[in-house]
């Protein structure tokens, strides 16, 4: 090679990234394997284990856990009583209260949108008298615990794009959801488990896609990891038959030799990430079946939840969301089916309560009786919620509701929320949102400030543009906080 051609390479593009890549490679694989790097300033309490250097501000909540009611419960069958409605049964739907707005295929041919009052009565709760629906005696019962907010609202119609709103803050997937977001500016403050970790239940209703907690176009380290609470807790974590832990660490050390080299050449952070997961599996491989085993709870513990060890259900996924917080572990979410009642709502919808009432309750007692609730958030909802009208015929037993973006219900407790108090309001029919408005934006928004982030500076620069879990819109709900 002659000198000129020697000289030409090394000031080549390709030349000065390839050597460039070994130095971001280390510090990628560093900044994963020693998590005291991410540290604030020495002596402040504001530091984090994540990509924030520090947070924005003192957190009010360090955890969270979102109970997901999968399919939109119906606010006006559960917490936003209207009389009125009751009353007009069978009348149509005004003009001047739907205003044009838009309605799903399912209900826009039908020849009449006929009111239909809530299916249970409601009763008040509590020296706050907060009304809930008598078919969740035990949410009732914790009514001076949680702020009741009745005035969501959110942009899409269908259950697939208003779940991808609500938790990624766009209707198109491939951004990242809210629980990623949390694991990656904060971290996780447990080496032996993931920062975000998912717990499903119910059987039927709307589908549940894994990018619901997907990492969209985060490092995939910080995507949720799916639990389950039937046979192996985690998917290929457990050793095939045959390997011992002391042949899995060999192997892994090995894997690990391999990907560092690769590592340093390329410098891609997905191979650090990798680096990181094999290793976090084999720390889960002990952690977890201790974890997962919920029979080592009192007895009255388990009476509280409903819960039965061995058994997949919602109840047993509130206990296990305990336990999780119980080890610091930042995000924590609960998707539960079957919330999706077209038809048959009254006899569904009890079915439902009862799944759900119990558990809910006592998981905010139980963290409450431990001293954990002040800083753990808990949040109880779905994506949008259901008509005033009723799709299909009414008859004395049964009726539907269909989809309705323009306002719906959700209960929070916990992590910096003023307790006993309800927010916003909606009109005599529970069609429009007449005071107080919460949009999705400002619900994210709110989530982030209680742990202590400012939800305009927590970005991820993606195809050249700096992305945030509220796009460009989101503010924080301040009446609602402790």
């Amino acid at each position: 090679m002659q000198p000129g051609d020697v000289l030409s390479r090394e000031i080549t593009r390709r030349t000065l990234l390839g050597q460039s890549a070994r130095g971001l490679g280390a510090l990628a694989l560093a900044s994963l394997l020693n998590e005291g790097l991410h540290a604030a300033t020495p002596g402040a309490d504001l530091s984090t284990h994540g990509a924030l250097p520090q947070l924005h501000f003192a957190p009010q909540a360090k955890r969270v856990i979102y109970l997901f009611m999968s399919g939109a419960p119906s606010h006006i069958d559960l917490f936003d009583a209207k009389p009125k409605l009751k009353e007009l049964t069978g009348e149509e739907l005004p003009d001047s209260v739907r205003m044009g707005q838009r309605i799903t295929g399912m209900t826009s041919g039908q020849k009449q949108l006929l009111l239909v009052g809530p299916a249970y009565p409601f009763k008040k709760y509590g020296q706050c008298g907060t009304e809930i629906t008598e078919a969740m005696p035990h949410i009732g019962s914790i009514a001076y615990d949680i702020c009741l907010v009745r005035s969501l609202h959110t942009d899409p119609i269908n259950h697939d794009p208003a779940v991808t709103y609500l938790l990624t803050g766009n209707q198109q997937p491939g951004r990242p959801t809210i629980g990623s977001w949390a694991a990656y500016g904060l971290g996780s403050a447990n080496k032996n488990l993931p920062e975000y970790v998912v717990l499903l239940s119910g059987g039927g209703g709307q589908p549940l896609l894994a990018r619901y907690w997907g990492n969209g176009f985060l490092p995939s380290k910080y995507q949720g990891v799916q639990f389950r609470s039937t046979g192996d807790p985690v998917l290929y974590v457990s050793n095939p038959e045959g390997i011992d832990p002391a042949t899995r660490r060999q192997l892994l050390d090995g894997v690990q030799q391999l990907n560092r080299i690769h590592l340093e050449a390329v410098g891609d952070p997905e191979i650090a990430t990798r680096i990181d997961a094999y290793e976090m599996a084999y720390r889960m491989q002990t952690s977890v079946p201790e974890l997962m085993d919920i029979s080592q709870e009192p007895q009255e513990v388990l009476d509280m939840y409903g819960a039965t060890p061995g058994q997949a259900s919602f109840a047993n996924n509130c206990l296990l969301a305990r336990r999780l917080a119980e080890r610091d572990v930042r995000f924590v979410q609960l998707y539960h089916r079957d919330w999706d009642h077209h038809g048959n709502l009254p006899n569904e919808l009890k079915r439902q309560c009862q799944n759900c009432d119990q558990a809910s309750a006592a998981l905010v007692k139980d963290l409450k009786q431990r001293g954990m609730l002040d800083d753990t958030l808990v949040v109880w909802g779905g994506e949008f919620g259901r008509t005033a009208y009723s799709q299909g015929e009414i008859t004395e037993t049964s009726f539907g509701r269909d989809h309705h973006p323009r306002c719906f219900s959700m209960w929070m407790a916990g992590g910096g929320i003023k307790p006993g108090i309800t927010y916003g309001k909606t009109d005599d029919f529970g069609y429009n949102v007449v005071e107080n408005g919460v949009h999705a934006h400002d619900f994210q928004a709110t989530l982030l400030h209680l742990l202590g982030v400012d939800h305009k500076k927590l970005t991820y620069r993606y195809q050249g543009r700096d992305f945030r879990l509220t796009d460009i819109a989101g503010n924080v709900v301040h009446d609602i906080l402790a």
